[in-house]
Parts: structure tokens; sequence; C-alpha cells
């Protein structure tokens, strides 16, 4: 039947291709006109109601395919200021003539479609300049879709002329805006900024496309035109925020930042946020508890080392949709310097959502596989209002599906509205909502950490099919303000909100155990309300100034933050059952109250972070936070309260050296500090907070022309008081203990880019040695902590075909490897190697694009580790099939 489901939604994605294909064909070129060297102004530019249509059905527009031009490469942009305007140079690798452009107006602005080529930029296909002469308010020049190009000029006063002519340096758009006579365009006061997706303000991205042009022959100053908004990076991603909250070159940063960026969340078929992991080194995954994925970075992991758009998003349960994520940014080592107690150690995982719009934006997604798997999803945006000064972004999606595993099911519901606000030309208001609605049982598909569960059929259920299900509820929410008061110094206030509840069903199993038969499973059912709440207040100033020769980009901040977690548990005893031939049919008996409490903590956290540029080439990242933290666990039965209050002082310095252009090689060294909130021993006692620090060395390079980019990392972690489950199983469901010292070192490569036109790749490897070096428990002194293997690596690679009658058609290829990992502590067993392979065909032509993912195709057995507490098998050979259509 999944096989049937599948081919039946497979078949109506093509259905539907074909409908909107043959309307988008017979829309589309209405104005499309082949420029030549003769100069042509506004006035003499056809209206598109006077155009006849070339083509109006798909026979006609095959026949026309056949003669048509491939599509061609915008490999830069360059702006000259002339004596009479602007000068607007597209370059391309082949003569401009080629390129065919039709133009239309509307109001004051003037829009130039190319409908033969496509803007293929390293640092990013979305470029825009603010008033970049007197009498233009705005310019941006963007991909309106895979095959067209559009330039959109935006007057002051009325509506600017535009002459087009043929150049060695490519085409070429004159532009003149509409001034008096007496009036002559000038530089703006200060070179034209925008803000990054992350609304932060960027440092010059090195051989960019997009650096100041040289003067023209009038002599004039060069005009800076900036990436902005809406992103295609590809895979080779050139900057990132999370390391130091500003974005910085991945060059300059004397950290290893890795990024999982859209087009590869696209191209592997992603439908949950904790896949990514694949892609980058020393990254692995595990479900912590229910809907909140949990990361081990560099050895060491818990499910609160998280961020959303650089807002804290931790604790426990923090469920979130997936259709309005752009990407994944990793900080490898610990962050307790730049966000406080709670970001320790091994990393921190750094979710960035889609942004508002400037341009119009209609997308709607399908996807369909095995497992009855289904969503529909769609992701719009653009302008509310005439002059642009209000956007908005809105993602939606719904997804039913069943699992490989007997009786296991999940719906979800989300939508996702973000709003930004230009108040002025120097202050922007974000303000962005999540709703996000999940129900499944999945909670009694988890096997116990035992060596048997290994000989068991990864499809197996421990639990009964008709117990209640897990339901959850996520409410998150935040607005960002900025204000700038000169091109240097800016203002920064956030607020973030997260509010999930939590309704465990009666299909949880709990204190599980096996019989000496070692078949036989002792269960019991848990159930209960739990809340989570987590609200983060952040002031910050952000500031460019030189000292002589020496160049500062200061960071200071201050952070309040208020995290609580009340719950209710109550049990009953359920009937055992048979592993290897389960019987079901149980019913839970009585329920009685297990526990009831509330545990949080309230911190208050000042920072302050400098990178100084020494020179060209050697830069040093300096930074300081200070932390207090009161922690609290409170039993609401008997109405004891439990609290402690903690003062931390967290460092972290760094440099980095670029001997050539293409060549970094740094140095870091940080402490850090975590409170153990939450964790209490039997004694009712809180835990002393974490403590540790890290070396690492490094060296980045980019090679093929700079389209490709590796990081290689050598690092050591020290972390002491670390909380682990009570060794006694009576306890460890509820009770920790501080196991005394860990260790974690390793060596990390991570690549990313484009090795030729068309050809990308995402590689990784990691070594990661871990070891108890202390503890209380002589048993796990010198074994390797769960979940962690000594070697693993992965690749990923695309191909897409460049030109020709099979342009747009892509291939992908994927193998990850993972060498053996233990599952608990003391070590008793492993889980055993594997290598897993994964594959991608797709096509993408116009306004549409669709996609089939092979996910382990050779159904490869391998499994996740939660920490001690449970083996999560990984879904055998998957199939997806997605279409998505732009309009």
């Amino acid at each position: 039947m999944n096989q049937l489901y599948l081919l039946r939604n497979l078949g109506l994605a093509i259905v539907i291709v074909a409908i909107f294909n043959q309307q988008a064909l017979a829309e589309a070129n209405t104005t499309k006109t082949s420029h030549t060297a003769e100069l042509v102004t506004i006035k003499d530019i056809p209206q598109a109601k006077n155009i006849q249509h070339p083509y109006t059905n798909i026979k006609e527009w095959l026949a026309q395919q056949e003669q048509s031009s491939p599509i061609i490469q915008v490999t830069g942009v360059r702006l000259n200021q002339t004596q009479s305007g602007l000068e607007i140079i597209l370059e391309t690798s082949v003569t401009s003539d080629k390129l065919q452009t039709s133009f239309k107006s509307e109001g004051n602005t003037l829009t130039a479609l190319i409908t033969n080529a496509q803007l293929k930029l390293s640092s990013g296909n979305f470029l825009r300049s603010e008033k970049p002469i007197a009498g233009i308010k705005l310019l941006q020049v963007t991909n309106q879709n895979p095959g067209t190009v559009q330039v959109t000029l935006t007057g002051e006063d009325g509506l600017p002329t535009a002459e087009l002519f043929d150049s060695d340096e490519g085409l070429v758009f004159a532009v003149t805006p509409s001034v008096t006579s007496a009036e002559k365009p000038t530089p703006s006061p200060s070179p034209p900024t925008a803000p990054l997706p992350t609304d932060e303000e960027s440092l010059p991205l090195p051989g960019s496309e997009t650096q100041p042009a040289k003067p023209s022959d009038a002599g004039e100053e060069p005009i800076e035109l900036v990436v902005t908004g809406e992103r295609e990076e590809g895979y080779r991603v050139q900057e990132s925020t999370t390391g130091t909250k500003i974005p910085v070159p991945q060059r300059d940063l004397p950290l290893s930042v890795q990024v999982v960026p859209q087009a590869v969340i696209r191209d592997r078929g992603l439908t949950r946020v904790e896949e990514f992991t694949e892609n980058i080194s020393g990254v692995t995954r595990f479900p912590g508890f229910p809907f909140a994925p949990g990361y081990r970075v560099r050895g060491f992991g818990e499910s609160y080392q998280q961020l959303r758009n650089g807002f804290p998003d931790s604790a426990f349960i923090n469920p979130h949709g997936f259709a309005n994520v752009e990407r994944v940014e990793v900080l490898k080592g610990p962050a307790s310097a730049i966000y406080g107690g709670n970001f320790a150690f091994g990393g921190v995982v750094n979710t960035v959502t889609k942004k508002p719009l400037e341009q119009p934006f209609y997308q709607l997604n399908f996807t369909a596989g095995n497992y009855n798997f289904f969503r529909p999803a769609f992701d719009i945006g653009g302008p509310l209002t005439a002059n642009g000064s209000l956007t908005y972004r809105l993602n939606a999606s719904y997804e039913s599906a069943n699992s490989f595993r007997d009786f296991v099911f999940n719906e979800d519901y989300f939508i996702a509205p973000a709003f930004t606000w230009r108040v002025s030309p120097r202050t922007t208001l974000t303000v962005e909502y999540e709703y996000f609605k999940i129900s499944n049982n999945i909670f009694g598909a988890n096997f116990p950490p035992e060596r048997e569960f290994l000989q068991v059929p990864i499809s197996r259920y421990l639990s009964e099919p008709d117990l209640g299900p897990t339901t959850g509820t996520t409410h998150w929410g935040y607005y960002d303000f900025e204000h700038r008061f000169s091109d240097n110094w800016r203002f920064r206030q956030g607020f973030s909100v997260l509010v999930a509840d939590l309704n465990i069903g009666s299909e949880r199993l709990a204190s599980t155990a096996l019989e000496p038969n070692r078949r036989t499973l002792n269960r019991e059912s848990v159930k209960g309300p739990q809340n989570n709440q987590l609200y983060t207040l952040q002031n910050e100033v952000i500031g460019k100034f030189n000292t002589g020769s020496v160049r500062h980009n200061l960071l200071f901040g201050v952070e309040l933050s208020r995290f609580v977690y009340p719950y209710t548990r109550s049990s009953a005893p359920l009937a055992s059952i048979d592993i290897f031939n389960p019987v079901y049919g149980a019913r839970p008996g009585a329920y009685t109250l297990l526990d009831s409490a509330e545990f949080g903590n309230d911190s208050l956290g000042i920072y302050i972070q400098d990178l100084v540029e020494l020179a060209s080439n050697l830069k040093v990242l300096g930074g300081i936070r200070f932390d207090s933290v009161y922690s609290f666990n409170e039993n609401r039965l008997t109405n004891e309260l439990t609290d402690r209050s903690d003062t931390k002082i967290s460092p972290r310095v760094g440099i980095v050296y670029q001997p050539t252009n293409s060549t970094s090689i740094y140095f870091n060294y940080a402490q850090a500090f975590a409170p153990n909130t939450g964790y209490i021993t039997r004694t009712e006692e809180l835990l002393q907070p974490q403590t540790g620090d890290q070396f690492e060395f490094g060296l980045k390079q980019d090679f093929f022309e700079n389209r490709v980019s590796a990081t290689l990392a050598f690092y050591q972690i020290t972390r002491q008081n670390v909380p682990t489950a009570d060794p006694d199983p009576e306890f460890r469901d509820f009770f920790s203990v501080a196991t005394g010292e860990q260790r974690s070192r390793g060596v990390e490569l991570d690549i990313a880019g484009e090795i030729l036109p068309g050809w990308n790749i995402i590689a990784s490897y990691a070594y990661t040695d871990t070891e108890v070096i202390k503890d209380t428990n002589p048993e796990i002194v010198s074994d390797r902590l769960p979940g962690v293997p000594y070697h693993s690596a992965s690749l990923w690679t695309t191909y897409e075909l460049q030109s020709g009658n099979l342009q747009g058609l892509g291939f992908g290829l994927g193998l990850t490897y993972a060498e053996d990992a233990e599952v608990i502590l003391p070590n008793t067993f492993q889980i055993p190697s594997y290598l897993k392979a994964d594959a991608a065909l797709f096509y993408r032509r116009d306004n549409y694009r669709f996609g089939l993912n092979f996910k382990n195709i050779f159904s490869t057995r391998y499994y996740d580790v939660d920490n001690g507490f449970a083996l999560i098998p990984g879904a055998p050979f998957t199939v997806l099939g997605t279409l998505s259509i732009n309009f």
C-alpha cells in the first residue's frame, strides 16, 4: 500500500507540473526584445499591452526553444557614476549582445528583465544599493527566476530614463534620474548600505564582486553595491553571524563556524532540522525529550545547546516547524563568552529563519513519500506598501505520516508570519511569530539501551498501539529593533518568547528493564502535562572605529533571561512484553501521582567583544562575559524550594593570520561554564555549575579560484561537574550525579563549495576522542562518552547540467559513515559501524523544480543514542518526491 500511495502522489505531482507549466509558458515572454548597440530611451520602450505574444501554447514554445540561446551567467555587477547619472555594468563571459532584455515601468519604478540570464555571484544573488546617486532612491539586481535577471530602479521624484548598450565589459545600463537640468547627480553623503538577512552591518567580503568599482573616466567616486535580502549562496557560505553576533567573513574568524545553507537543505530533501548533522563534522544528533532534537558537538551534548535567530531556544521541549528554516549555523567550541552559561563546551547550533522579502515571491511545495508521508507547504513574501517600507514573509505547512515503526504516526501544523518595518532610513523593526502543533506516539517506539535490542526488528513497537499519543504546542516569537546613529554606530534591542506545552500520552514507557531471560521487558506507563517558558531580552551597541591604523569592531551587550519549567507526572503499571514475540492488548493500571515540580533560572549577562584588525591580514578577537545566575527547583508536592546563586566570568581570545588571500591560520582559547539547572541529586540538592575550557588551532583554505572553502581544526576541550543520570536504575529517571571530569579532543575537516559550474560539494570528516577522566564511579573512568564515534565522515555532491536540451537536470549522491559508538556509561556494548548511501534526481526549469530523494538506499541499519537513555533506530530505504512551483 505504501508503494501505491507513493505512486499516486508522484503521479499527481507530475500532472500539476504539466498544468502549471503550460499556463506559465503561455503567459511568459510577453515583453521579450533582443537589444542592440542602439541607444534606447524609456519613452521608446514598448508597453506590455501593445506587444504581440510570440507564442501562446506549448507547441510554439518548444519550437522556439530549439532556436533559443542558452542561459548566460552574469558573474559580476559594477556601478560607475557618470556626468549624467549612473552606469550599471552586468559582466558576462560571453558577448553581451546575446542577452535578451525587455523593460516595463510603473510609477517611479523602471524594471529591466533579462530573460536568458542568471545572476551567479559567489557573494550572493540579491544585490541592493539605497540612494546610489541623487535622484535614485533604490537599485536592486536579483534573479526573478532561474532564467531571468531583474534590474529595478526606483526614482525619488520621477521615473528614471535608461539607455542600453554593449561594451567589452558587459551589458551596460546608462541611467539618468528624473531631476531638473539645474541639478547634477552627486554621490550620497555616505556609502549606501543595507542590512543583511540578519540585519547586521557587514565587514567587507574579500574578492567579492560587490566591492566598489573603479572610478569612471569622469573622475567620480565609486559606488558600493552590497548583498542584501534573500541570498542564494550555494553550498559555500562566505559569512556567518553565530560566532560573534555580527556578520563576519568566515576567513576572518579565529573560530570554526560551519553552515548548512538552504541549497543543501533543498537538494538533500530534508524534512527535519536535525538531519543537517550529517553534513557537519563532529556533530551528532539525539532526540532528547519529545519533539526537542538534541545535538552533540565535539562529543559533548545537551538538548539546550541551541539558538534561534541568535536567541536562546533551549530547555527540554522546543518543537518547531521546519518550513521557515533558511539555514543552520554551528559554532564549534565553548560559547559562554558571547551567549552565556547555557551555551558551553562542545558548541552551539543556531537555526536561522527566512526573512521578509523586498521583491514579491510566491512558492508552493508538495512533498510525498513512502510510509504515507504527505507535506504541502507554501512560502510567500514581498512588500505590503507601495514604497516598500513594510515587507512580509509567510511560511506554513501541514504534515501527515506513518513510520517504518509499527503503529507509529505523526501529524503537525505550522504557520510562521514575519514582518519588517523600515520606520526610517536608519531604523528598522522585525517581528516574527511561529505556531506549531504536533501529535504522535513516537515515545513508545524507542528502545531501552540494552544489547538485545540490536537484534530486534527496527519496526518493533514496545508500547500499546491504542494508548494515548503525546501532543505538543509551541508559541515562539521575537522582535528585533535596530537604530543606526551613523554609518558606524547602531543600537539593537531584541526580545524573544518561547512557550511550549507538552502533554505526554500514556504510550510513554519509563523505568523499563529486561528480566534475566533477556527477552521479557518490564513496562510502566508515564503521562502528564509539562510546560516550557523562556524569555530573553537583549540590548546591544555595535560600533566601528579606528585607533590610529587599527580598526575596531566593537560589540557591547546586556542580556536578561528567565527560564521556567513546571511539570507533573503520573505513572501506572503496564504488563510486560516479549520483545521478540510481542502480544499487544494490555491496559495500564491505575495512575498515581509520581511527582510535580518547577525548576528554572533567572540570569543576567554583560558582555563585550572586539574584533581588532591590526593589519589587513592580521586580526584578533577578544571577548569576556559576566554572568549571574539564580537557579531553583521547587517540589510542588511538599513546597520545598532548593536554590543557589552562581557568578562566573567567561573569557575568549583568538587570532587569525592570513599569509595569502586564500589562506587563514587561526588559534583560539575559551573558558565556559553552565549552571546545572534542573539537575538534582537523590538528596534533593542542586549540582554545582559545570566549568571547562578549550584550546583550538586551525587552517582555512580556499580552492578552485575561491569557489571551494575548507576548514581544518585541532582542538581539546575539558569540562568538570558534568551531570549524568543516576547509575541506580531506581533513580535514573529522576536524579543526577556529577561525574567529575570529561575530555574531548580531535580533528575536524569541513569542505563546501562549487568545484565547477553546476558541480557542488559539501563534505566532512571528524576524529573525536572522548574520555571520562575522573569520576566517583571507578567503573566509568577511561570510558568513552555515549553516542560519539571515533571516526565519522560524510559527502554530499550534486551536478546540474548548465546548457543544452537537458539544462536544469541534476543528480546527487551522498555517503554517511560512522564508526562504532558506545551506548551507555559504563561502556558495556556498542552500536555497530555503518555506511549509509543517499541519492537525488531533480529537474529545474523556469518556475518549477521537481526532485526525487532516495534516502538510505540499501536500508543500512543504524541507530542514534539518547545519552544512555534510549536507542533510536534510523529509517530504512525512503523515497520523497517534492514539487516546487514559483508564481
